[in-house]
Order: structure tokens, then C-alpha cells, then sequence
């Protein structure tokens, strides 16, 4: 018969009545009865009832039993059965019969989850801790990241008078694992006796969170401080070098470790390697790959695959994948991790399939990779049935799946996963509160759920990290809330590329271009590197301002100073500034002037400017060119349409709808929709489903009488129709733009500021009832439409009535 580890001992050492120990001979016989046997399932413990028989027989537990009470307890602590341990250990104390060797194996036989409670279940009994315990106990703790826990352990070392250098650099090591780089610094000024170990520890603390320089610093100082360097030094300093992209110091501790003789340690030499990778010097990793000693290791392996990743060359990553698993190396969590992080070449439908073959699917860091893989193809419900498998999901998982709904523009499910998290108790980091912020600037989120967020990152207090602030602008500007968003962005101490550009972006789209430029030229005094979404946001606010000549030298200055190289949307940009000025022939020269074929969104830029400018010739050319990109497109079908409807030729109107039914091409629906009390009510035109219907509809009527009194006359030029005058205006005042209006002001108190978003292009007549709506109501009037925000106030719109 078998019992399980841990369940047959424990109840012979547990009582307080076990005063003394067995002679050696007696002990001996006990602890050989219980030897592991190895087999199928694993450890079982062997011959159980002898063993209880030979503890039962004795009967003169006398002092000379220490060294086979040790045998047992050592016994127990090689097993990994710290509680068991422990116990034996608190038994042999009652004897007399302790010592620090024995605690320290007690405490590191345990799971680090264990390790902490049993300390302190220790110090309940009066038992003196010595600089091996600490070193134990930190070690448990730095493990699981309990920076509350370690600084009570460190405050315990300080009243027992443990400052040896093995307790200090166990606090180094913790401190430094919890992200507290300064407290470790400060333990190691005031170290009296620093070792190899403790340099070490430092430098791969400063290492793991993100101070490189510092730890470069620190290399140089322990190199005048010790004779001699140790392989976990260099595979430090490597590190380092790899991180830095340090190519010539790579290479001179690349000759160090030749000569010192060091070639034969595989995590020195896989550390060159991956330096070397790093660098972009692929060739000179792969020699020292197909030479190192052991290059016959799943470590090696991984290491050379990331470094082909990261140089571009999938190809080569994936046929070394498939070369080690023909040499029998089985890929590991990070194996997994790695290839998953490769470029869509390689789907990740095919690696899955070898992640569930070789049960990774639980890891929680191939599961994250894997879910990132996913959320990157958009493809949610499948990033959802992997997270659902992941064992012991973390917060990096969390946030992962946070994202994928982020990017699907799913606020609902982000905010749900965000409230499940929340009720197991995980508590999210900043790139989790990113996330969900960024989910809830999504155009179907609520107006008031980013600022939720905001609330719940102050209240974790992550508003002042990067991430979050660059979220929160973002996410204020495409709300519609500019002044929020500006708030944000002065606010921050610190800004990276993207709170930059989602200003400059915010700015421009809400029509604010002289706003825009100036955070531009505020960026450029400041010294931060652009890139081509700065341009891109620039170049727009140009265009909605109808700074021709400012926009072209903006894109002059990113070729010329900036050595950006334009991409389509950079020239669909320009169309968008040329055509949008009526200046179509020069639009034709930036098209016939691209270094590639114009794509979709460079002809539907400039179909669109032809529907404004009613140039039919041209409109038919980018039709025409649009159709055989996007042959099921229903907005070119319309646009097209449209031209010919603003220019009378009513025949040719008929024949592009025809057209349209004959392919079963459905044009998309005008649609608007505002927020009211949480709640988001929608309306398409004539649309007389909403409950409040005859309110909404008396409502336009006395509005649409009041602002004829003070000079509205409609524009029927608006309404495609070939029909009478009076059927155009009835068709303008039911356009679902003024519904929604209408809605807003019977359902909100006077002064309100309402906020609109229409899926299309707002109607040139509606652009002008907003306006006047603004100034006899007394309300700001916030509308999106499909291209820009329109700020209404005063009667007065932020695009200057060029949109």
C-alpha cells in the first residue's frame, strides 16, 4: 500500500509530547522505511505501516539520537516537505536539539507560498532565526513579489542583529525583485562586507527594472572593487550590452570570457549570443550557436529564435523551430512565448496546435502570448477560449485580454473583463488601466465611462504613469472632450511619443489647427523624436484649416529633415489638403507623383472632394478606379450617385443604383446616436420607434418655426431627390442628425451640452441648424461625424464652416 508524500510522518512528529528521540539504529530503520519510490505517478512514500511500527517500538528516545534526528529532517526537507520539517524541527527543539542548518533546510523544503507563514509560525514558538533563515525566508518572498511581508522580515534582521553579507544580499535580491531599486541601493552603501554575489545581485536588480546605465556604472565600479569576475558577472554585464546595444563592449567581454575560460558555461554564452542578436548581428550569433558547448539546449535554442524574430527574419526563426523539435529538443513555455510574438506569417492556429500537443496551453505566459496573437488577427472569441484555459491567470494575462476587446473597440466586454478581475481580487497595473481606457474610446462607449476610469486609475494611483496619462489623452480627444484631454496633457510630468501625437491628432480633429501646430512646435523645441503619425496629425490639421502651404511644407520637412518615408496614408492625407481646396489638378500631381499604385483611401479621398466640388469627370475616374479595388463598396456607389444627383443628371443617378441592386451592394444607413443619463438612444431618419416620439417631433417643429423667425432658410440642394421643394424640406428637418437633437433638448435641463455622433458625413443644411440651434438654445453642441468633431457654441462651428 502507498500513501501520498507528507501524510504518514507528520502525525508521528507533530504532538508536543515528543520529548526525545530514538536511538541512531532505531532512527535509522524508521527513516529507511520511508524512502521514496519513483514510479509512474510520481513520489509515494513506501512501507508506511513498518514505519509506524518501527517509531512505535521505541521506547528510549534518549540524547544520543541528534545526528539521526537530522537524518530524518533532512530527509524531509531533500523531499521538498517543508511543514513536515518544520514540525520535526520544532520537536527536536523541545529536545534541545536544534540548530541553524536545520531551520534553514526547513524553511527552503517548503513551497515559497509556505515559506513565510512557517517563519512567523516559528517566531511564535521563541525560536532565535539566524542569517541562513533570513536568507531563506527572503528568498520565499522575493519569489512571490510580498514587498509588505519582506520589509517586516528585514525589520525582524535588523533587531536580531543579522547584517552578515548572506542576509544583505538576500535583501538586495528582494527589494530589487519587488521594484524597489533605491531601498537595495541604499542596503548596499551600507553593506560593511560586499562580495562577488552582492555586486552581482545589485547589478541584475538594476538590470531587471529597466536601469541600464546604472547598472553599466555599477559593472565599471566592481571591477576595481574584486580580483576576480564570476560567470554570473559577465552573463550581467552581457545582458546589459544587449539591452544597450553596446556592440563593442559586447565583444571585448566576448574576449574576456575567452579569456577566462568561461566558453564552457552555457548562460554566458547564450547571453553573447542573444547580444549579439540584439545588435543586428545575427551571423556572429549563429557561429557561437552552432559551436557553444551544449548548443543542444531548449535555452540556446529559444534564444537563437528570438534573435531571428527580432532581426526580421522569420523564415530562418521558424525553420530552426521545426529543426529542434527534429532533434528531440522540446520547446518550453518561452519557446512558445517567442514564436508567438513573430509577425502574421506564421498563424498562430499553427503553433497552437503544437502548444495543446504538448499541454503548454495552461502557462500563463504561452496563453498571454498566444491571446496576444489573437487579439492581433481580431479575432476576440478566439483570444477568449484561451484565456479561459490559462491556469493561475496574472495581471499581464488580465490585461492582455483587456486589450484584445480594447482593439475590437469592445467597451462592454473590456469593462466586464475589468469587473471580473476586480471581484478574484487581482489588482490591475497601469498597462491594465490602459487598456480599459483605451477600450472606452471606442465610438459605441459611453461618454462617461472613460471618465470612470479615470477615477479608478486615481484611485490605484497610476494617472501619473505614461502609459495611462497617453491613454486618458487620447481617449478625452476622441470622446469629443478636448479640454479634458489638454488637461491631461499639461498635467503630465513626463510624455512619451504618443501623448504628443494624440494631442497634436486631438487637436486637429476637432478642428482646433492652430492648437494643433503649436503642440507641434512645442515638441520640436522640446527635442522629441517624431514619426510618421506626428506628421500624419499635423498634416490633417492643415487640411482642416486649409493651410495648403503649411501642409506641404510639413510633408517637405518629414522626407527632407525628418528622412521619413511617406506611406499611403501620409498622401491620402494630401489629397484630402489639395482636393479639399478645390485645387483638384494639383491633386492629380501628388497621385500621378506616388512611388506606388494609390490604394482605396487615396481615390475615395478624392471622390469624395468631387462630390463637394460637383466634378463629375473626375468623381467617374475615381469611381471608376475605386470600383476596381473595392468592387463591393457601397459608400463609392453613393458618392458616385450623389455627383450626379448635385449636378442634375438624373438618368446616370438611376443607373449607378441600378447598378448597386445588381451586385446586391446595400448602401450603409444614417444613423446618429447621444448619450442621455448612461443610457445611448439611437435614431435614423424618420425614424419613429423611440418612445418619445410626438415630444421629439413637436419639439423640431417649433425649433425649425423659431429659427426661420431669425433667418434659417433650408438648402434643399442637399436632399438627391428628384421631388418637389416642400417633400426636400420635410426630408431635411427628419434627418437623424436633428432628431437626435431634438431628443437632447427635451431630455436634458437648459445649458446641457449635448454630444452627437453620426456615422456619416453630416448634412451641409443640419451643419448650419446645429449652428444656429447653438446660439438661440444657449447650448454647446459637440457632433462627430465621420471624418471630425464639429464644435457648435454661439452659433459659431471650430471647423470655420470648411469641413
Amino acid at each position: 500500500m502507498t500513501v501520498a508524500p507528507g501524510t504518514a510522518l507528520p502525525t508521528l512528529l507533530r504532538g508536543r509530547k515528543a520529548a526525545a528521540f530514538a536511538s541512531r539504529e532505531l532512527l535509522g530503520t524508521l527513516a529507511s522505511s520511508v524512502r521514496l519510490e519513483e514510479d509512474g505517478d510520481g513520489a509515494a512514500v513506501r512501507n508506511a505501516p513498518g514505519a509506524r511500527q518501527a517509531f512505535d517500538g521505541i521506547t528510549n528516545r534518549d540524547d544520543e539520537s541528534s545526528s539521526s534526528s537530522s537524518r530524518i529532517f533532512f530527509d524531509y526537507a531533500r523531499r521538498g516537505m517543508g511543514r513536515e520539517a518544520l514540525d520535526h524541527f520544532l520537536a527536536a527543539r523541545r529536545c534541545g536539539r536544534v540548530d541553524g542548518t536545520m531551520l534553514s533546510c526547513a524553511l527552503k523544503g517548503g513551497a515559497h507560498s509556505d515559506v513565510m507563514a512557517l517563519f512567523f509560525r516559528m517566531r511564535a514558538e521563541g525560536v532565535r532565526p539566524n542569517p541562513f533563515t533570513f536568507a531563506s525566508v527572503l528568498s520565499a518572498v522575493a519569489s512571490q513579489g510580498a514587498l509588505d511581508v519582506g520589509q517586516r522580515v528585514h525589520a525582524q534582521s535588523v533587531k536580531f542583529g543579522c547584517g552578515s553579507t548572506v542576509v544583505c544580499n538576500s535583501l538586495l535580491n528582494m527589494y530589487s525583485k519587488c521594484g524597489l531599486v533605491e531601498e537595495a541601493k541604499a542596503v548596499f552603501c551600507r553593506m560593511e562586507t560586499r562580495d562577488m554575489v552582492s555586486w552581482n545581485t545589485l547589478m541584475a536588480g538594476l538590470l531587471l527594472n529597466g536601469r541600464e546605465l546604472e547598472a553599466l556604472k555599477l559593472f565599471h565600479n566592481s571591477r576595481a572593487s574584486t580580483a576576480k569576475m564570476s560567470q554570473s558577472t559577465y552573463s550581467t554585464a552581457i545582458k546589459l550590452c544587449a539591452n544597450l546595444k553596446q556592440l563593442a563592449l559586447a565583444r571585448q567581454l566576448h574576449s574576456c570570457v575567452l579569456k577566462h575560460g568561461f566558453t564552457s558555461d552555457g548562460n554566458v554564452m547564450t547571453a553573447i549570443m542573444d547580444a549579439y542578436s540584439k545588435c543586428g548581428e545575427l551571423d556572429d550569433a549563429f557561429n557561437i550557436f552552432v559551436v557553444m558547448p551544449g548548443s543542444q539546449n531548449v535555452v540556446s535554442w529559444t534564444a537563437m529564435i528570438s534573435g531571428c524574430i527580432q532581426n526580421g527574419n522569420i523564415p530562418v526563426a521558424a525553420d530552426l523551430f521545426s529543426r529542434m523539435r527534429e532533434d528531440s529538443i522540446k520547446p518550453n513555455e518561452f519557446t512558445y512565448s517567442t514564436m508567438l510574438t513573430a509577425s502574421l506569417s506564421i498563424l498562430p492556429s499553427q503553433i497552437h496546435a503544437q502548444i495543446i500537443k504538448t499541454n503548454y496551453q495552461h502557462a500563463p505566459s504561452v496563453g498571454t502570448a498566444l491571446l496576444a496573437s489573437y487579439s492581433k488577427l481580431g479575432s476576440t472569441e478566439e483570444a477568449l477560449s484561451v484565456f479561459k484555459m490559462i491556469d493561475q491567470k496574472d495581471v499581464v494575462a488580465w490585461s492582455a485580454m483587456l486589450s484584445c476587446y480594447s482593439q475590437a473597440g469592445d467597451c462592454d466586454g473590456a469593462t466586464n473583463v475589468f469587473i471580473k478581475m476586480s471581484m478574484q481580487g487581482m489588482k490591475p497595473n497601469e498597462f491594465t488601466i490602459s487598456s480599459v481606457i483605451d477600450a472606452c474610446a471606442s465610438p459605441t462607449a459611453g461618454v462617461d465611462q472613460g471618465r470612470q476610469f479615470h477615477a479608478v486609475s486615481i484611485k490605484y494611483r497610476y494617472q501619473d504613469a505614461i502609459c495611462v496619462g497617453s491613454a486618458l489623452v487620447s481617449m478625452y480627444a476622441r470622446k469629443g472632450s478636448i479640454d479634458s484631454a489638454r488637461s491631461v496633457f499639461e498635467r503630465q510630468t513626463h510624455r512619451d511619443l504618443v501623448s504628443w501625437n494624440s494631442m497634436i491628432s486631438g487637436y486637429a480633429q476637432h478642428g482646433y489647427s492652430k492648437e494643433a501646430l503649436d503642440i507641434f512646435q512645442q515638441m520640436e523645441a522640446a527635442g522629441i523624436e517624431m514619426d510618421g503619425v506626428t506628421f500624419l496629425a499635423v498634416i490633417v490639421g492643415c487640411t482642416h484649416a486649409g493651410l495648403v502651404k503649411e501642409g506641404q511644407q510639413y510633408f517637405d520637412s518629414m522626407v527632407t529633415d525628418h528622412k521619413i518615408s511617406p506611406t499611403m496614408e501620409h498622401y491620402a492625407c494630401m489629397v484630402d489638403l489639395y482636393s479639399r481646396a478645390g485645387k483638384l489638378d494639383e491633386t492629380m500631381k501628388v497621385i500621378g507623383g506616388m512611388p506606388f499604385p494609390a490604394g482605396a483611401m487615396v481615390w475615395r479621398t478624392l471622390l469624395g472632394a468631387c462630390r463637394v466640388h460637383k466634378n463629375v469627370e473626375l468623381g467617374k475616374l475615381a469611381a471608376e478606379k475605386l470600383l476596381l479595388l473595392e468592387p463591393h463598396d457601397s459608400a463609392t456607389y453613393v458618392l458616385l450617385s450623389n455627383i450626379y444627383a448635385a449636378t442634375g443628371k438624373w438618368k446616370e443617378r438611376d443607373e449607378v443604383r441600378k447598378l448597386m441592386d445588381s451586385k446586391k451592394v446595400k448602401k450603409e444607413a444614417g444613423c446618429s446616436w447621444i448619450q442621455i443619463k448612461n443610457k445611448v438612444h439611437s435614431f435614423i431618419a424618420s425614424d419613429r420607434s423611440h418612445p418619445l416620439t410626438d415630444q421629439i417631433y413637436a419639439k423640431l417643429k417649433a425649433m425649425t418655426a423659431r429659427l426661420k423667425q431669425v433667418g434659417y432658410c433650408p438648402n434643399t440642394s442637399f436632399v438627391l431627390h428628384d421631388m418637389a421643394e416642400e417633400q426636400k424640406e420635410a426630408m431635411l428637418v427628419m434627418h437623424s442628425e436633428r432628431l437626435a437633437l431634438a431628443f437632447g433638448l427635451i431630455a436634458t435641463p437648459p445649458g446641457t451640452p449635448l454630444q452627437i455622433v453620426k456615422n456619416l458625413r453630416v448634412c451641409g443644411d443640419c451643419h448650419t441648424v446645429m449652428k444656429m440651434v447653438s446660439g438661440v438654445e444657449g447650448r454647446e453642441i459637440i457632433m462627430r461625424d465621420c471624418s471630425r468633431f464639429h464644435h457648435f457654441k454661439s452659433g459659431v462651428c471650430s471647423c470655420g464652416d470648411f469641413w
